[in-house]
């Protein structure tokens, strides 16, 4: 019992750790433009299927992985410029409205390009490769991919609060006018950060193919959750997000494994004990 247990923490924490490279893209993106997309599930199909199309063509991994986080990122910028900039003025409904559209042409054309069937990304290699934790055996891979999730976090805390560039994205979200007025070009930067976090939500595509398959309407089972996420985590803080990454996906690995029928009711369940946690504390707060 105690090794299944350990098999599903680790799995819990490989799933998380692909939420949490979804949910750093959505965040960032949120958090400095204020634009609602609900197209950045798309991107990770996208990218998914870009990557799974290179590896299976070429036979290298690192290349697909590369490819694919490219492709989610030059397609995320030419939507930027094309259509959503036009947008970060209007109301959240508008962008609401626009970038679910978006998410659906998406859609669509990835059942024209790759078909409706379920794909699969089978790893080659050493990365096929078990490591013994304990009495256990464990794919490399999956532990890879949460070893490549601590490794972003750190990686991105980095840009953000140690460069240039972070300071500039930092004072864009708090006053972007005078950011503008200090001879920067705040567009040049908003489509910067748009293409990072389409890069990101495609690379997390690449990386979990092997893990959840390809197959239509993963875009958007994949953004409700990372939504999940952003919520229980708050906007603000990567760590924040990374830590209601892992509670998320330890919720919904544990539930599919005990409660199958049940991992909807757990995790938007889990969201509203939040919400109604934070809205005590600030009830509180007001009343003190």
């Amino acid at each position: 019992m105690v090794s299944f247990i350990l098999i599903q923490l680790l799995n819990a924490m490989a799933y998380s750790m692909l939420l949490f490279v979804l949910a750093l893209g959505l965040s960032l993106t949120f958090g400095l433009l204020r634009f609602v997309n609900l197209a950045h599930g798309s991107f990770f199909l996208v990218g998914g299927y870009v990557g799974a199309s290179v590896i299976l063509a070429t036979h290298s991994f690192v290349l697909g992985v590369l490819t694919g986080a490219a492709a989610g990122g030059l397609i995320g910028i030419a939507l930027e410029l094309a259509v959503l900039r036009h947008f970060y003025r209007r109301s959240e409904l508008d962008q609401v409205i626009l970038s679910f559209g978006c998410a659906l042409v998406f859609g669509d054309l990835a059942k024209i390009l790759w078909g409706k069937d379920v794909r699969t990304l089978p790893v080659s290699g050493m990365l096929a490769e078990s490591v013994s934790i304990g009495d256990i055996q464990f794919p490399l891979y999956r532990l890879l991919i949460a070893l490549a999730g601590i490794g972003l976090l750190i990686l991105v805390w980095m840009v953000v609060e140690r460069t240039r560039i972070g300071s500039l994205v930092r004072a864009s979200v708090d006053d972007r006018t005078m950011v503008g007025g200090l001879g920067f070009d705040v567009r040049l930067l908003y489509t910067g950060v748009f293409g990072f976090g389409a890069l990101l939500a495609a690379l997390a595509g690449v990386i979990g193919a092997p893990v959840t398959g390809l197959y239509p309407g993963l875009d958007l089972e994949i953004l409700i959750t990372t939504l999940v996420v952003i919520v229980v985590g708050g906007l603000g803080s990567l760590f924040r997000a990374f830590w209601a990454a892992i509670l998320i996906g330890v919720c919904e690995t544990f539930g599919k494994t005990f409660l199958p029928q049940m991992v909807s009711f757990l995790t938007f369940a889990l969201m509203a004990a939040v919400l109604v946690w934070r809205s005590i504390g600030r009830f509180e707060e007001e009343i003190e």
